[in-house]
């Protein structure tokens, strides 16, 4: 009968399927009949509750798209995540994104990932707090109400944790019910006929930790289990098994939840220095606030860091912009501490009219006095519990009248959220609540008699400041998961006098000598002498302290020695924490961190754990043997690990040390480049690494220079070469490689489609190990640079390259320098040139070709067009193949770089390429060093430069230019408006000459370098040209 019904077209058959679906009492029939009206109902909810706070939203994640943004999709979460504090986490990594698999939108948060893969059931999303967890969740349930977003899920639920806080024992189904009263059919939304999305926003606010081992099973949802039984049994899919859950929560908290559990892990990335621009930009577009704002934050690291928090950058733009408004003249705040302290202050003063005189203490009202206390003091205590959200209840033990949560101070401070169930409270952010917690500490401190970290009276007695200071240090440095980390830098930054200054009527504080501060700071530097050998994070929080109390000659002094490279000898346990914070702290350090020369196994032992975040860390000429390569394997194997790039260069590792390394590549996800030159691995070592090669995908360039791997080694490189797909760039210079072994190399590229740099100068190859290299050239199209300097290639060896060269379109560098290469060869390449228009740069330097075979490379660049950079230097060439080399510029355009230098071409060559250097158009680089040039070629190339307005660099070392040849060039001068570099060094040219070249400098402005050494001006004259030079081009670098 349905089936005619269905098949009919007719209204009939219309009316008769409505009959029939009301009718029926199965599953079905309901869901159709009540479906539209709930989903549409729903929705209407959703979308009220959530547009009341599209603005907090914005306010605190900034008005971009959030559509527009990506979730980072992770590989589970690292140790560091889970045991350290958010914003240590957010200082070690900068705000960079953490190594990820893939990005993922909102909109695909959800969905299969591939073709045959199924939907998560489970998906967990993680972020420090500030960073946009529930803003995001917000956003997508207003998209999905809107439609815009995952149409296949019929229900969405948004809970938070906060509200589950206050209940006790219930059963899946009441808890829908109480906070979505307008579901009519909670059995059908909690169904298997029904998509529904349950989202558990906040899993860190929950008031007690999700205990997986031990809780109750329970997989009917009408029965009745305590709320985190119940939680549990859901994320677990005992209840509620067909629906899909996502959770969030700050990262050391989300494991609680049993990684086998969760089928998504995906992370929230901090803002990027041009998000933080964006915000500025668009939060204060009427004034030049923005700008003035950012330079300061170029100028402050800390706070840049702390501005990749949303939410921080929000307080901290406010902030900066109430003090650049109120006309008072106040520094901005260079430190975390001055920054919470201005905006406290802000938030007090809210509604009092700008550009007014600071308000005096015994003008602040004595009730933000008392609630400002009480809010420190519930900060405080719940710090140490791990508590982040609180109830009217917890209020009112504390004390704060909750008519005053209604002030500027009190909505400033906290932000209450209501749901359907109770209202609950929390802190701005979590890094006011240690702030808050700090100011009562100190205030408290100053005339508690007991100790303070225990809310009862009857605790051991403590009297005194000082010990109270030491007392808050000594839990800090305990606590493992470093949640004290920042109530102690807040604590130490109250010591600074001109800190404290804007809430010292708030706090009633007497009037401060600074001799806290002093006694602190060397408080704080015994610490730092006694830490253990290893770096810990609470141990670079001690420097994180000292910046905050303003006591910085350490930390200067150590970033001075590291600028310098000068921190040989120095690297002490106090070196050794602040250059672990200069990591966290400095873009510069962290990009690239050169620690050459410097260290040994006990200094690599102490750094290690601070290493992890460095992108390029340099580690040459430090001695290093195997023992040290075990400790950088163990780095490089971390899961946390960030390092990009390592060189190792110039150290003493063996085959030992390379196995170490081996061991590390097979399972180092992020490196990319080892530069291990100059050590001694041998054919062993270079085994190892290439069978880690073989399975490493991140790997794309490796530098085994001057490490003895010979033929064996080259061999085991080979194997590589046929499987690794990533490897770009790979370096074999000095290594005893024969004719065998680059036979095996050209074999395996004949498939491999990846390399593009392949370096095997200073080798034995020879004539037979070039010819199998030219044979692979014939079929490999993807090799962009070879490098064969120093391997005795003769003609013969040539005629191979030559012939493949005629064939080859995809070589773009061949480096020949310095081999057996004469007449013929030259003859040969220049025929192969005629062909060939893929070849830019070829370098000849230091062979045979002697003039004939130099005409006749002259003569194919007439119509070579692919050409732009020809060495020529060290060939016995003379004025005759010159003449032929400029007869060719007169016609060529591709040619930018010529060198010449070391060959006695004469004042006749010179004359030669000067007329050429009159009509040729795209040479940028001219090398004539020691061509036996004297004053008439000087002449004679013064006189093109009137006319040539391209060449941008001329170098006439060595040679005899003189007093009117320097005469000519600086007329020359005066009117050439191209050149940018000059280097006239040991020509001659007296005093007189010099003064020529500094006077013409006048009137041209465009010269960037010039080298007036050896011409005996002598120390006298030099500083006169010199200064002449200067004052006439200010931005001219001179060498004299």
């Amino acid at each position: 009968m349905l089936t005619t019904i269905i098949t009919g077209k007719d209204s009939q058959s219309s009316d008769a399927l409505q009959a029939f679906i009301e009718s029926s009492d199965s599953e079905i029939s309901h869901l159709i009949l009540n479906y539209d009206l709930m989903v549409k109902k729903h929705k209407e909810v959703l979308l009220q509750q959530h547009e009341k706070l599209r603005d907090r939203d914005s306010a605190s994640c900034l008005k971009l798209n959030i559509s527009s943004r990506t979730l980072l999709l992770v590989d589970g979460l690292s140790d560091f995540q889970q045991k350290e504090h958010d914003l240590m986490q957010v200082g070690v990594t900068r705000g960079g994104r953490r190594n990820h698999l893939r990005q993922l939108g909102l909109s695909k948060l959800f969905e299969p990932l591939t073709k045959v893969s199924l939907p998560p059931r489970v998906t967990l999303t993680v972020g420090v707090a500030g960073i946009g967890k529930t803003t995001w969740v917000r956003h997508f349930v207003r998209q999905w109400c809107q439609g815009s977003i995952c149409p296949d899920v019929h229900f969405v639920l948004p809970l938070t944790f906060c509200e589950l806080n206050p209940l006790e024992k219930l059963s899946a189904e009441r808890l829908l019910k109480m906070t979505f009263p307008h579901l009519s059919e909670p059995g059908l939304v909690l169904s298997n006929a029904c998509r529904t999305l349950l989202i558990l926003d906040g899993l860190d606010e929950f008031r007690t930790s999700l205990n997986f081992s031990d809780a109750a099973p329970c997989n009917d949802p009408k029965r009745e289990v305590s709320i985190d039984d119940l939680v549990t049994n859901i994320i677990r899919g005992n209840l509620l098994p067909d629906i899909a859950v996502w959770v969030t929560s700050r990262p050391g908290v989300a494991s609680q939840i049993p990684g086998g559990l969760v089928d998504r892990v995906t992370e929230i990335p901090g803002f990027s220095p041009t998000d933080i621009q964006i915000f500025l930009n668009h939060h204060f577009s009427e004034k030049d606030f923005a700008g003035r704002i950012w330079a300061h934050l170029e100028s402050h690291k800390v706070l840049m860091v702390m501005c990749y928090i949303p939410c921080i950058c929000w307080m901290l733009a406010e902030t900066l912009v109430y003090i650049l408004q109120s006309g008072t003249q106040e520094s901005l705040p260079k430190t975390c501490t001055e920054l919470c302290v201005h905006f406290c202050s802000m938030i007090a003063e809210v509604g009092e009219p700008r550009g007014r005189e600071p308000v005096k203490s015994e003008q602040l009202h004595a009730t933000n006095r008392k609630l400002l206390g009480n809010l420190g003091r519930l900060a405080f205590y719940s710090l140490l519990k791990h508590k982040y959200t609180f109830s009217e209840q917890d209020l009112r033990a504390y004390g704060i009248d909750l008519l005053l949560m209604q002030s500027s101070l009190g909505a400033g401070v906290l932000i209450r959220w209501e749901s359907t169930i109770h209202s609950t409270y929390r802190f701005t952010h979590l890094t006011l609540q240690e702030f808050l917690a700090a100011t009562f500490y100190h205030v408290s401190s100053k005339r508690a008699i007991f100790d303070l970290f225990s809310e009862s009276t009857m605790s051991w007695p403590k009297i005194g400041f000082q010990n109270h200071f030491r007392s808050a240090f000594q839990h800090s440095q305990q606590a493992e998961d470093g949640h004290l980390d920042l109530f102690v830098r807040f604590l130490t930054g109250l010591l600074c006098p001109t800190t404290i200054k804007p809430l010292a009527g708030l706090l009633a504080l007497g009037k401060d000598d600074g001799s806290q501060k002093v006694w602190a700071a060397g408080f704080l530097q015994g610490l730092l002498s006694s830490v253990g050998s290893v770096v810990s994070l609470r141990a670079v929080n001690l420097a994180y302290c000292l910046q905050e109390l303003q006591h910085t000659e350490l930390l200067r002094s150590v970033e001075e020695d590291l600028r310098q490279a000068s921190l040989a000898g120095k690297l002490t346990r106090p070196h050794c924490v602040v250059l672990g914070y200069l990591l966290h702290v400095s873009p510069e350090c962290s990009e690239q961190i050169n620690l050459t020369g410097c260290l040994n196994y006990p200094t690599v032992k102490s750094l290690l754990p601070q290493l992890l975040y460095c992108t390029h860390l340099r580690l040459e000429s430090n001695n290093f043997k195997d023992d040290v390569m075990e400790l950088l394997g163990s780095l490089l194997s971390a899961k946390d690990c960030h390092i990009r790039k390592i060189s190792l260069a110039d150290n003493l590792i063996s085959n030992k040390g390379a196995k170490a390394l081996s061991r590390a590549l097979l399972v180092n996800r992020t490196l990319t480049s080892i530069n291990l030159k100059n050590n001694n691995i041998g054919s062993k070592g270079a085994k190892f690494l290439a069978e880690a090669l073989k399975m490493n995908q991140a790997l794309v360039s490796i530098n085994l220079q001057n490490n003895s791997i010979e033929e064996e080694g080259a061999q085991a490189v080979a194997e590589v070469l046929q499987c690794n797909r990533k490897l770009v760039s790979l370096n074999m210079r000095k290594n005893t490689v024969g004719a065998g072994g680059a036979k095996r190399i050209a074999e395996a590229l004949k498939t491999n489609r990846t390399l593009t740099k392949l370096i095997l100068c200073s080798n034995q190859l020879g004539d037979k190990g070039t010819a199998a290299l030219a044979e692979a050239l014939t079929f490999n199209h993807t090799l962009l640079s070879l490098q064969l300097q120093s391997n005795s290639i003769s003609n013969k060896g040539m005629t191979a390259l030559t012939k493949a060269l005629r064939l080859n379109r995809g070589l773009v560098s061949l480096n020949l320098r310095e081999n057996s290469i004469g007449v013929e060869g030259a003859k040969n390449m220049a025929h192969a040139l005629q062909e060939n228009n893929s070849l830019q740069n070829l370098d000849l330097t230091a062979n045979l070709l002697h003039d004939d075979g130099v005409r006749a490379i002259a003569g194919a660049i007439k119509f070579n067009q692919g050409l732009t950079s020809l060495h020529l230097q060290w060939n016995f060439i003379k004025s005759t193949a010159t003449k032929a080399l400029a007869q060719a510029l007169l016609t060529n355009t591709t040619i930018q770089l010529l060198d010449l230098q070391e060959n006695t071409i004469g004042n006749e060559g010179v004359i030669s390429l000067a007329e050429a250097l009159k009509v040729n158009t795209s040479l940028r680089t001219l090398c004539l060093q020691g061509v036996s040039a004297g004053t008439s070629g000087a002449v004679a190339m013064a006189e093109a430069l009137t006319s040539n307005q391209t060449l941008q660099t001329l170098d006439l070392r060595g040679n005899a230019v003189g007093m009117e040849g320097a005469k000519a060039l600086a007329n020359s001068l005066k009117c050439n408006r191209s050149l940018k570099s000059l280097n006239l060094q040991e020509n001659s040219l007296g005093m007189d000459g010099a003064i020529f070249i500094a006077t013409a400098l006048k009137g041209n402005h465009q010269l960037a370098y010039i080298n007036l050494q050896g011409n005996g001006i002598g120390e006298s004259g030099a500083k006169v040209i010199s200064d002449a030079i200067r004052a006439s081009a200010p931005s001219c670098v001179v060498d004299i």
